[in-house]
């Protein structure tokens, strides 16, 4: 038991090096909940407009380019939409240096076996980064659902004053905070330099994979097309995109419960097990040698495993 808690000290210590080495080498601008926007405080260093916007875009295609790579299939899509500014290579010598790192705490900290001791490294470091980016990914998408209603609704009131479009989406980029304010702005630098501004939604859209930003990538396409009052179209894509909003946050609130006891259900066995060993550490000693313990042991990880993705998919409700 007390092998299982070091496993564990020495997971939660990979998550936290993960963070500090991301904060270390870009600061905390890089942070979501920074007050200033990352785009407009390296423009505020001296930073060109034009520098800014190349580094920019590189960290957003950066990711998708790559999943060629060993391993990164599995972090691709996730860090693209984290928008780590990590380059793959980056993440996967992260990785290995972190699997280094469990390695040589697992050989102070315990008496297992090298085999063991080399699995369990390759998992914590692979899978400490993998946790670590898919958190910052749905922190990170969340909080651009959230603000996009506020966002639209901005440009509907720059339009209706007789702003452009384009400054519409400028406006955008520097009222709101990040993470859709170093989007916009970089939409903005691209409308600058002459790239279509439908195109340019529609770009963010595909690589974040949200449906309301297609919305609205698709809404400002037909506009652009066939003519017609854009405030007015943006108005009421402000609504449905809020009324969408809503309603995810209803059903996450009536599925709630469900989820929790998905949670109860999955972890239970595992606590109930911890309990045992604790109270009674010799309680499985009269059957450790029976020929059917092992098997049995891969029967209920199995179980457990496949008890989780029935729960989840029984609560994703699709909306």
């Amino acid at each position: 038991m007390s092998e299982a808690i070091i496993y564990g000290m020495i997971f939660l210590g990979v998550l936290a090096l993960v963070e500090g080495a991301y904060l270390v080498a870009f600061g905390k601008s890089i942070s979501l909940n920074n007050k200033v926007n990352r785009r407009l405080e390296m423009l505020e260093k001296g930073t060109g407009r034009e520098e800014v916007l190349a580094k920019l875009r590189k960290e957003m295609d950066q990711h998708m380019g790559s999943r060629g790579l060993p391993l990164y299939t599995l972090l691709a899509e996730k860090a693209q939409k984290a928008n780590i500014a990590f380059t793959p290579q980056q993440l996967l010598m992260l990785m290995a240096a972190l699997a280094l790192f469990s390695f040589a705490a697992l050989s102070a900290g315990t008496e297992a076996s090298s085999a063991v001791r080399l699995l369990m490294s390759a998992a914590m470091g692979v899978g400490g980064v993998y946790m670590w980016v898919n958190y910052k990914a749905k922190k990170r998408i969340s909080m651009i659902e959230e603000q996009l209603p506020d966002a639209v609704e901005l440009m509907v009131r720059s339009l209706r004053v007789g702003h452009p479009f384009s400054s519409a989406i400028s406006i955008v980029s520097k009222e709101i905070k990040d993470p859709l304010a170093t989007e916009f702005g970089v939409i903005a630098d691209e409308a600058t330099y002459g790239r279509d501004m439908g195109e340019a939604l529609k770009h963010m859209a595909e690589r974040l994979d949200i449906q309301d930003l297609r919305f609205l990538a698709v809404a400002v396409a037909i506009q652009q097309q066939a003519g017609g009052n854009l405030a007015e179209i943006l108005d009421g894509l402000a609504k449905v995109i809020r009324a969408r909003f809503r309603l995810f946050r209803r059903v996450k609130a009536i599925t709630a419960e469900a989820q929790w006891s998905g949670k109860f259900l999955s972890g239970f066995p595992l606590g109930a097990l911890a309990f045992i060993q604790i109270s009674k550490p010799d309680f499985y000693d009269e059957v450790l040698d029976h020929p059917y313990f092992i098997p049995a042991c891969f029967v209920v990880a199995i179980m457990l495993v496949l008890n989780i993705f029935v729960m989840r998919a029984l609560v994703n409700i699709k909306v």
